[in-house]
């Protein structure tokens, strides 16, 4: 069994290997725990001196979605990365046995990798190869981003590594600046993670060709197919932020992957367990995540000296009275009144109960859907599952004003998913709800197709008869 540093016993094969190297599988004698240990090639000195510089970069990227780099160094010429082994499957392998992927494992996916993207930017870290291959689904749902390899390559080194026979990039997730050789920058990334989850929502790459050449010159010249002509049940929003994220000309993408992450977090629900890659039960980091996303304040900080006076100032008693207050105004529609008190009294008893939630409920009374979505959204994300229901059923009703018909449909058919019972009459009203926006909206033939299945299953449950089944009955009429 071959040994490394005299304490990494290697794997007897190796778990991958590339244009930059090659990684194997370690068991770590002295700590006892499995390591991953990537050998990189570097054919110049200016590079591994590089190398050094810009491993310590990536040491301090400390983010659960990267693996830990433990030591680097070089011995016998050879350059060495020893990193945390990560267990889980690839995601070439999710796609190549789930896809197309559901819109919230799509959403999620995405918006993890955009979190990993935005601790990498803000360090001036490019990762510069991102594709499924290099992303690792663990059986708690949480996406590690792997091999940061091309990271430390900087722009003006391309041309000579391509030179010495070095493949830089994936052809099928290479931006269109990448295959030009020009200066890459974050929008490189978002652009690949682009390609990323349009295969993962779609099932079909971007581009294809007979070979690398081929699909290069399509990410240069081709305009690619919208998502939704592959998959019709995909949300407009959503097809539209895949098609930014691609676009030709770095400034027309999203300006940050924290946009990313913002446009694609109100798509993320409906993330059942994929077959026996991942687990129903949640980790102990995933419940870690979830306390955090309770406990984490918004809003500007104050120093501790005046939030203390602001609390001091301002009792949970003095909440409650605005609460009150600002019920008056609502009944009297003075909406804009009671907005911007409830608004001074949260920023001032921001645990204040039930503050939140009068403050989207008076957003939504006011006609301001979109702050009343987003509302809702945080407070279902931070509430018990019965509760959180009735906080999406609301964002769903806030997206529907809003004329976002799609993501509106998609929240729904995601509460429908969330009901144990099929004939629970929650999950009936759900879909009633589902098919008269089809209606409403113009989609005939879906609402004729929900609206039929609805019919059958309440003349089974209550009759020909019920006042439930002739309502049903009558929106079906209206769809021929």
């Amino acid at each position: 069994m071959s040994h490394f540093l005299g304490r990494y016993r290697l794997d007897p094969l190796r778990l991958g290997h590339g244009g930059m190297g090659e990684v194997w599988g370690a068991d770590d004698i002295v700590l006892d725990r499995r390591v991953a240990i990537k050998f990189v090639l570097l054919p110049d000195e200016e590079l591994h001196q590089r190398f050094t510089r810009e491993a310590k970069a990536l040491s301090r990227l400390a983010h659960p979605g990267v693996p830990a780099l433990y030591d680097f160094g070089t011995v016998d010429g050879r350059h060495y990365m020893v990193m945390q082994f990560i267990d889980g499957n690839g995601l070439h392998d999710v796609i190549a046995e789930h896809a197309p992927l559901s819109i919230g494992w799509v959403a999620s996916i995405g918006a993890q990798i955009a979190t990993v993207l935005e601790a990498a930017h803000e360090q001036g870290i490019l990762h510069r190869d991102l594709k499924p291959s290099n992303l690792m689904l663990c059986r708690d749902g949480l996406i590690r981003v792997l091999d940061f390899g091309l990271a430390f390559i900087h722009d003006a080194d391309m041309t000579m590594l391509t030179q010495t026979g070095q493949q830089l990039g994936t052809a099928a997730y290479m931006s269109p600046e990448q295959v030009e050789g020009k200066r890459s920058t974050k929008h490189a990334d978002i652009y690949s993670l682009g390609c990323v989850l349009y295969e993962a929502a779609t099932g079909h790459r971007l581009f294809t060709g007979p070979n690398d050449y081929s699909v290069k010159t399509q990410h240069v010249t081709t305009s690619p197919v919208p998502a939704g002509r592959h998959r019709a049940d995909i949300p407009r929003g959503l097809d539209e932020l895949l098609m930014a994220m691609v676009e030709k000309d770095p400034a027309d993408r999203p300006g940050s992957v924290r946009e990313v992450y913002e446009r694609l977090m109100p798509y993320l629900s409906g993330t059942a367990p994929l077959g026996d890659m991942t687990d129903a039960l949640p980790s102990p980091l995933t419940l870690y995540a979830r306390a955090l996303s309770r406990t984490t304040m918004t809003g500007p900080a104050l120093p501790a000296t005046e939030s203390r006076a602001v609390r001091d100032d301002f009792s949970h008693g003095d909440a409650r009275r605005a609460r009150r207050n600002a019920q008056t105004l609502i009944r009297e529609s003075r909406y804009t009144e009671a907005t911007s008190m409830l608004e001074e009294a949260l920023a001032r008893t921001p645990y204040a109960p039930g503050l939140r939630e009068q403050l989207a409920e008076a957003y939504m009374g006011a006609g301001d859907y979109r702050r009343a979505a987003q509302g809702f959204s945080e407070l279902a994300a931070s509430s018990e599952p019965g509760q959180a229901f009735h906080y999406r059923l609301q964002e769903a009703t806030c997206h529907a004003q809003l004329g976002d018909v799609d993501l509106a449909l998609h929240l729904l058919t995601a509460l429908v998913a969330d009901v144990p019972e099929e004939d629970d009459p929650q999950a009936l009203e759900l879909r009633r709800q589902i098919g008269e926006l089809e209606l409403s909206s113009g989609f005939l033939e879906r609402a004729r197709r929900t609206l039929t299945a609805l019919l059958s299953d309440l003349e089974r449950i209550y009759g020909t008869e019920h006042a439930a089944t002739e309502r049903v009955r009558q929106l079906l009429t209206a769809t021929r």
